[in-house]
């Protein structure tokens, strides 16, 4: 009975504020380390071995080899971010526009029109062109 029990009010707010801020630093850390590992990847401007010495250094020494890229290229980072990210936003626009296109329906609108030029072109007769019209409509 005479080990030592902690309870929560042991542990003073000051302390807890201090293991908060410690614990987001260290995820903000990492964050930065993984974005400046993928722009090293994205950046089409370097050379395979200038892509392997920055991650050579990043990674075997983390907080200098980012704090000198930062410096070096932090620049350029944020361009090579907006433009990955508005190819990805077209490349995703383009896949809906196709499958928007390519599966739906097309409106009564434009199946009447398209019937509307068969006749024109003289391809099918009134007769045939009304009751298509009423097939459509119907």
């Amino acid at each position: 009975m005479s080990d030592n029990v902690y309870l929560a009010y042991d542990y003073p707010l000051l302390g807890a504020f201090w293991t908060i801020l410690v614990i987001a630093l260290w995820v903000w850390w990492f964050i930065l380390l993984f974005r400046v590992i993928a722009d090293i990847f994205r950046d089409d401007a370097l050379s395979g071995w200038a892509k392997a010495g920055w991650l050579v250094l990043t990674l075997l020494l983390p907080f200098l080899g980012v704090f000198i890229y930062v410096l070096a290229r932090g620049r350029s980072m944020g361009a090579r971010e907006r433009r990955h990210v508005q190819a990805q936003q077209e490349a995703f626009d383009q896949h809906v526009r196709e499958a928007a296109g390519g599966t739906g329906r097309r409106s009564e609108a434009d199946e009447l029109m398209k019937l509307s030029e068969i006749r024109a072109r003289g391809d099918i007769s009134d007769e045939e062109f009304r009751r298509a019209k009423e097939k459509i409509l119907h």
